[in-house]
């Protein structure tokens, strides 16, 4: 029988029996770690330094870089320590802050990329009141109230999580801590106070969804209105990188979260978990900078100064 105040440790999935898969999953979460780290560093740089870039749309692009290092570092640094030395345990008081940063990062992200989408929207069907409706002080209260809202969603998940008692022992079937899988391990009906409060969530997600679908319905009927090729497919560069990312991030999310039980498994559940928190982060900026001859134009000067003062 175990209970909060005697746990003082959780132990994580093992991704592996043997000691060389153990070091071939090291030498992966590395070299998708260090791709993110560079990715999202580079457009952080780039748009800092670049004075064309201070838009609105560069502004939230380098706050999704911003929360996409932060929940990548949460989740993968651990899980390379633990596949490198062998082990699987992770202390009590770690989890709680991996799951806190976790919700707080990802539900920041998710929030974002719906104001993302409200930009895309201003961008192209009302482009006369883009100054006006995404001026600078907005943007940053758009931005602010993004990161503020995962900040509030996670206290209150790590918050009633973690109060909940646990006696199914301190075993979690994941790589990392995830709210779900910290509720297996409860004894009693509390457990339904996170199991409310994660309705409440999907429902607020839920209405994000509506909004970020609403809007591109918008932005392409307005798109397909546009009488010059080349003036669709100047829009539909803008666009396009966003619905990607916004596209991979929400449906590797909702079907971790809604699948069927009856498809439910160890090894489903751990793809879906990778699918979602380790991937987009790596992916994302290679998304947004493929199609972005201005992103593309901005990291060549920076590279071009940065070569310039080593000579």
């Amino acid at each position: 029988m175990f209970n909060n105040n005697s746990i003082t440790e959780f132990l994580l999935l093992v991704l592996a029996d043997t000691r060389e898969l153990q070091l071939l999953h090291f030498w992966l979460f590395l070299g998708i770690y260090l791709a993110a780290l560079l990715g999202n560093s580079l457009i952080i740089a780039a748009v800092a330094c670049d004075h064309h870039l201070h838009t609105p749309m560069y502004f939230f692009l380098l706050n999704l870089s911003l929360l996409d290092l932060g929940s990548i570092s949460t989740t993968v640094p651990k899980a390379m320590a633990n596949s490198l030395w062998d082990t699987r345990a992770i202390s009590y008081l770690g989890c709680a802050a991996q799951v806190f940063f976790f919700v707080f990062l990802i539900g920041g992200e998710y929030c974002l990329l719906t104001v993302m989408a409200y930009d895309r929207y201003v961008a192209i069907c009302k482009p006369l009141h883009y100054a006006t409706l995404l001026g600078s002080r907005a943007c940053v209260h758009m931005a602010a109230a993004a990161w503020g809202s995962g900040f509030l969603n996670s206290l209150l998940h790590t918050a009633n999580t973690f109060s909940i008692p646990l006696c199914q022992g301190n075993a979690l079937d994941q790589f990392f801590c995830e709210v779900p899988t910290i509720l297996k391990l409860s004894c009693s009906q509390s457990y339904l106070r996170e199991v409310g409060l994660i309705v409440i969530s999907a429902c607020l997600m839920f209405g994000c969804f509506v909004f970020i679908v609403v809007s591109y319905v918008q932005i392409f009927r307005a798109v397909l209105r546009v009488p010059s090729e080349q003036g669709r497919q100047k829009a539909f560069s803008m666009c396009l990188p966003h619905l990607a990312v916004v596209s991979l991030f929400i449906s590797t999310v909702f079907f971790s979260y809604l699948k069927p039980p009856s498809i439910s498994s160890p090894s489903l559940d751990l793809v879906l978990s990778f699918l979602y928190s380790v991937v987009p982060p790596a992916v994302n900026p290679l998304i947004y900078s493929m199609r972005n001859q201005e992103l593309k134009d901005a990291l060549w000067k920076l590279a071009q100064v940065t070569l310039f003062h080593r000579q």
